[in-house]
C-alpha cells in the first residue's frame, strides 16, 4: 500500500516543477507575439497619424503619429480635389461583380472537380495547381492582347470578365466539397435531384465557411487589383482605387510630398477590406482550417 500511495507523488512533483516553467514561456510568447505585432501595427498608426496632419507638419515629422494640429484637409482635397469617388464607385462595381462571379464559377468548377468523373479530371485539376505557382506578371502582356483583340480592352468588361474565376478559388471549394460526405448527394438523388440541383440546393448550403473564406479572399483581391487595371484600361473615367492612387503617388497633383492627401485616401481604400474580415473573421479561420485538414 505505501508503493501505491507513494507513485502519484513523482509525477505531481514533475507537473510542479514544469507549472513555473510553462508559465514562464507563455509570458515571452505572448510578448514575442505583441512585439511583432506592434512593428506590422506602426505602419498603419503612421498612416492614420499623417491623415489628420497639415502638410508642413507630415513633411517635417514624417514618423511621428501624432498629428500637430489635427485637421480634416487632407480629407477634404480628397473629396474636392480629386477623382476619389469616381474610383470608389469604379471599385465597388468591379468588385461586388468579380465577387459574384468567383464564388458562383469556382464553386462550381470545384464540385465538378470534387464529385464529377470524366476524362482528364486530374490532368485539369494538375493545370490548376500549375496556374496557381505562375507568378501574375507574367500573363500581364498576353492579356493585354487578348483584351485587345477581343474588344474588351479599356472598358469595364474588360475590368471584369478576367476576373471572374480564378484557380485559388476552385482549389478552396474542390477540397471543401471533398469533405462534404456522398451519402447526402445521393439522398437527394433518391429523390430526384439533378447534378445541379443537388449542387445547388443540397451541398452548396452545407459550404457556408468556404463560401464565406472565398467571398472575402475574392473581395480583398479584387478590391486591391492594380496590375489587371494597368493593361486593361487607359480612359481616366474607368480607374478603380488602385489605378488612381497610383495616379496620385506619382505626383498627378503637383509638386510637394502632400503626404495627408495620398495616405488618407489609401486609409480610406483599406478601410472596406478591413471592415469586412473583422466581421467574417472567424468564419475566414474556420473555413481555411477546414481546408488545411482535408488538403
Amino acid at each position: 500500500m505505501a508503493v501505491l500511495t507513494d507513485r502519484p507523488a513523482a509525477p505531481v512533483a514533475r507537473r510542479a516543477d514544469r507549472g513555473p516553467r510553462a508559465q514562464v514561456n507563455r509570458i515571452l510568447g505572448y510578448a514575442v507575439l505583441i512585439a511583432f505585432g506592434l512593428v506590422f501595427l506602426y505602419p498603419f498608426v503612421i498612416q492614420l497619424g499623417n491623415s489628420f496632419k497639415t502638410e508642413p507638419d507630415a513633411a517635417a515629422n514624417p514618423l511621428s503619429p501624432v498629428p500637430d494640429p489635427l485637421t480634416l484637409a487632407g480629407f477634404e482635397r480628397i473629396f474636392a480635389g480629386t477623382n476619389f469617388p469616381l474610383w470608389l464607385g469604379n471599385s465597388l462595381l468591379v468588385t461586388v461583380l468579380v465577387t459574384l462571379g468567383r464564388v458562383f464559377f469556382d464553386s462550381l468548377a470545384g464540385y465538378a472537380l470534387a464529385r464529377l468523373r470524366f476524362r482528364g479530371r486530374a490532368g485539369l485539376f494538375a493545370a490548376i495547381i500549375a496556374v496557381m505557382a505562375v507568378p501574375g506578371v507574367v500573363l500581364l502582356i498576353p492579356k493585354f492582347l487578348v483584351l485587345k483583340q477581343i474588344g474588351l480592352y479599356d472598358s469595364y468588361a474588360g475590368l471584369v470578365v478576367p476576373l471572374l474565376a480564378d484557380a485559388a478559388g476552385v482549389f478552396i471549394m474542390k477540397q471543401f466539397f471533398e469533405s462534404v460526405p456522398v451519402s447526402v448527394e445521393e439522398a437527394a438523388r433518391i429523390d430526384g435531384a439533378g447534378v445541379f440541383r443537388t449542387f445547388w440546393s443540397v451541398v452548396l448550403p452545407m459550404a457556408r465557411p468556404a463560401l464565406i473564406t472565398l467571398t472575402i479572399l475574392s473581395f480583398q483581391g479584387s478590391w486591391n487589383e492594380f496590375p489587371h487595371s494597368l493593361v486593361s484600361v487607359q480612359n481616366p473615367d474607368l480607374f478603380t482605387l488602385p489605378r488612381g492612387l497610383a495616379d496620385l503617388v506619382s505626383g498627378s497633383l503637383g509638386k510637394g510630398t502632400q503626404y495627408p492627401l495620398k495616405l488618407g485616401a489609401a486609409l480610406l481604400a483599406t478601410i472596406p477590406v478591413a471592415v469586412l474580415f473583422v466581421i467574417f473573421q472567424r468564419y475566414f479561420v474556420r473555413g481555411a482550417n477546414e481546408g488545411a485538414d482535408k488538403g
